[in-house]
């Protein structure tokens, strides 16, 4: 495969035109495209941050295939949702830890869509068991969580840790625990955001590395809490 140069143009129009056309039948029609002007670009940014993650951690996958790698499918699942149109309206990559198997493990994300852009890491809605693991490491460790989200870099470029919440303290924490507001919290995630325009350019995957590399003590502690190695 040859060098990610940025996306290209194309990128953003398919998707503008997916709007639009949210069907199967316009997408078989348009097929070819969104493998040459989406799925192959993301494969080569996916190789692109392959050897930036390893200096980050050993533990974190970049994996190009065009099917069950990094880049997410573009099939949306409509089971619970009222929204019936079948495809996402946006291209994202997810570098996962080695022992998750999906989107509910710790690693770094790449949202890029028509309207915004943004990227960092985190974890998102991890089952019960490992959710009561970061919640517990972050009581008994307020500290270490407190310099791992609120150094200046990760301050100037993310604001600090983002992630659904619940109204009270989860069952078995005070209300005037350490960090209650980020025990409260369903996800845990640090993103930065930039602009369509940006993700053309060759230069996009050193900005992204610069934004994992913010993040990356954040992850640290997610792993540790989960007993994963980073």
């Amino acid at each position: 495969m040859s060098a990610f140069n940025g996306l290209p143009a194309d990128y953003f129009r398919f998707f503008n035109e997916l709007k639009k056309n949210n069907n199967r039948e316009w997408f078989n029609d348009n097929k070819q495209r969104f493998r040459e002007s989406v799925q192959e670009p993301l494969a080569l940014f996916v190789e692109a941050m392959a050897p930036r993650l390893k200096k980050i951690s050993k533990h974190i996958v970049a994996d190009p295939r065009l099917n069950g790698g990094s880049v997410f499918r573009i099939y949306k699942d409509v089971r619970f949702s009222k929204d019936k149109t079948p495809y996402k309206t946006h291209g994202a990559v997810q570098f996962r830890h080695a022992l998750g198997k999906d989107a509910h493990a710790p690693g770094f994300y790449v949202h890029l869509a028509t309207d915004e852009v943004f990227y960092g890491g985190g974890i998102w809605h991890p089952p019960s068991p490992n959710l009561l693991k970061i919640r517990e490491a972050i009581r008994s460790k307020p500290k270490i969580w407190d310099k791992a989200t609120s150094g200046a870099g990760f301050e100037k470029r993310f604001g600090g840790v983002r992630g659904d919440q619940l109204t009270r303290p989860p069952r078995g924490f005070s209300a005037d625990e350490a960090h209650i507001e980020d025990i409260r919290r369903k996800s845990f995630f640090a993103m930065a955001e930039s602009k369509p325009a940006a993700a053309k350019k060759a230069a996009f995957a050193g900005d992204v590395e610069a934004a994992f590399k913010d993040a990356k003590s954040m992850i640290k502690f997610l792993c540790d809490a989960l007993g994963a190695p980073f």
